[in-house]
């Protein structure tokens, strides 16, 4: 139930925050957000992160339907265990569903959040994707962890 709540609650958070910065900014607009850590900046994307692949929106779009229905074929098949799994699941599913829909309806995708450090420009299914990205590694982390302990265990 969580991997379901949490892929809802990316998409909707996502889809919700963009229409909001449509409405708010036009294209190549600015505003601050939090002091000088985060502003907004509103950016059409009609590739893949860091600019690449412009113009292959729509194949991108497809590509995430293919992603999120390979990430649910191994969730019933019970191949993701575990919370920190799941969520990681979740959490790249939907941001790539957030982003699939803007490709496959508009062509593009919507980014907006820019951190001070100035590498890239963002939005929310971006930012999930990452972080879902992240449980994948520390899951991985942790399972050669215990792994490792246990064989540690067993020589000594």
């Amino acid at each position: 139930m969580l991997f379901y709540i949490i892929l809802f609650v990316v998409t909707a958070v996502d889809q919700i925050s963009k229409v909001w910065i449509r409405s708010m900014l036009k294209v190549g607009e600015s505003m601050p957000f939090y002091k000088d850590i985060i502003s907004f900046t509103y950016y059409q994307n009609t590739g893949a992160a860091g600019s690449s692949l412009q113009g292959w929106a729509r194949y991108l779009g497809i590509f995430a339907v293919v992603i999120v229905a390979v990430i649910l074929y191994f969730r019933k098949s019970g191949r993701l265990q575990g919370y920190l799994l799941q969520s990681g699941a979740a959490l790249f599913a939907g941001g790539a569903i957030g982003n699939g829909i803007e490709r496959l309806l508009f062509g593009k995708v919507t980014d907006f959040i820019v951190f001070r450090s100035g590498d890239g420009i963002m939005n929310v299914a971006d930012l999930a994707i990452n972080l879902g990205v992240v449980c994948f590694a520390l899951d991985m982390f942790f399972s050669l962890r215990r792994k490792g302990f246990r064989r540690e265990k067993i020589l000594s």
